[in-house]
């Protein structure tokens, strides 16, 4: 989170029915449609990216409405269980969570669904538990080839102002943001983009949705508003933080990360050449921009590497989940980060490797120090 995001919070409310508030929250709403690659609205809600899960749902679906999905991680898992609980059925296309999901996986099954019971397609864009990106574009392919009237739903929580997403070309029908991650801002707002066909399909849901519901919130099909009183201070931030994005450009702000995600790879494969670790991702297309999963060799414990490397140096890597629990450990390279900034990370990471005494091939900072004055030559 840059200063300027935290200086442009640090400043008293102000009155959220007046004109001051009207001409930011409009401008806000403005510069997320950009974001977002749409021409759709896109509403903001005060939660984390877990309750604008619930508001595609809700919204959009009714009880049994079956919803295809597919395994890529713990994030799919956590938005599975959430459709189930509102008595959604969820096909659940299997996944090893080192891979996306899998376009033709998805194609055959809704070409065997000829009656189209399955209401929506709902996809993770990027794993956050194992930097994996699936791909999307083939993914629309897969729907269109079927020729299968689902609505497409997408989490861009960890993708959206990090990597292309492209919400209109893509149609993507209903996509659901957060602010803590590529917008730079604290936990506390979500988001859904929603198109023309998602917005028909709420006028006939089933599902209770008050607090989530799109046409309390935006009666004209059109307007995005409010139900309850703002996050006025988020709003600031929010504000600031579109600018910095604009400011920046996406295009330059994309090609940063993955400037910055492929030198955190060079630095992985490199040191991992004595047998230590690897990547997570197998498929080089489907490797992050905005969090690199590494995994660690069976005689070797992620989470005690990750303690060390806390105590240490003061730098926190994330933890792997569910089934990577111990195996994993995550860097996230998203948001306000320069070339400094992650070469630090990868030298807090190379020493803590050293002083624990795993087997890696020394170097791998260097390796991504190449990596990066390749790109500036």
């Amino acid at each position: 989170m840059p200063d300027r995001i935290l200086r442009a919070m640090d400043r008293p409310a102000i009155d959220h029915r007046g004109p001051e508030f009207k001409q930011l929250s409009e401008e806000c709403f403005d510069g997320l449609r950009s974001i977002f690659g749409t021409r759709c609205p896109v509403l903001v809600f005060p939660s984390a990216g877990h309750g604008a899960w619930e508001a595609a749902l809700v919204n959009t679906c009714s009880p049994g409405d079956v919803l295809l999905m597919a395994e890529t991680g713990a994030f799919s898992a956590m938005w599975k269980a959430m459709a189930e609980a509102f008595g959604l059925v969820v096909e659940y296309l299997p996944g090893d969570w080192r891979h996306g999901a899998d376009p033709d996986a998805i194609y055959d099954r809704l070409a065997k669904d000829r009656d189209h019971t399955i209401k929506a397609v709902a996809i993770v864009h990027n794993e956050t538990s194992t930097g994996i990106t699936t791909r999307l574009p083939e993914v629309r392919e897969a729907i269109d080839r079927a020729n299968h009237p689902a609505l497409f739903l997408v989490d861009t929580i960890s993708s959206l102002a990090s990597m292309d997403f492209r919400m209109d070309d893509w149609r993507v029908d209903v996509a659901i943001g957060g602010s803590q991650k590529g917008l730079m801002l604290p936990p506390g707002l979500s988001f859904n983009g929603i198109s023309k066909k998602a917005l028909r399909s709420a006028q006939a849901s089933q599902l209770p949705s008050r607090y989530w519901d799109w046409n309390a919130i935006m009666p004209d099909g059109e307007t995005p508003g409010f139900l309850s009183t703002p996050a006025i201070n988020m709003f600031f931030g929010l504000h600031e933080a579109l600018t910095m994005l604009k400011e920046e450009g996406l295009d330059n702000v994309f090609e940063r990360h993955a400037r910055l995600a492929g030198a955190v790879r060079q630095a992985i494969v490199h040191w991992g050449q004595e047998g230590c670790m690897e990547l997570l991702s197998e498929d080089p297309r489907e490797q992050s921009n905005s969090v690199t999963a590494v995994l660690m060799a069976d005689k070797y414990n992620a989470d005690d590497l990750r303690a060390s490397c806390m105590q240490h140096t003061n730098v926190a890597l994330a933890a792997g989940l569910n089934r990577f629990s111990g195996k994993v450990f995550r860097i996230g390279h998203l948001g306000d980060l320069n070339e400094p900034m992650i070469l630090g990370t990868l030298s807090a990471i190379e020493m803590t490797l050293k002083m624990t005494g795993v087997d890696y091939r020394p170097g791998g900072t260097t390796a991504a120090i190449d990596f990066l004055a390749e790109r500036f030559n």
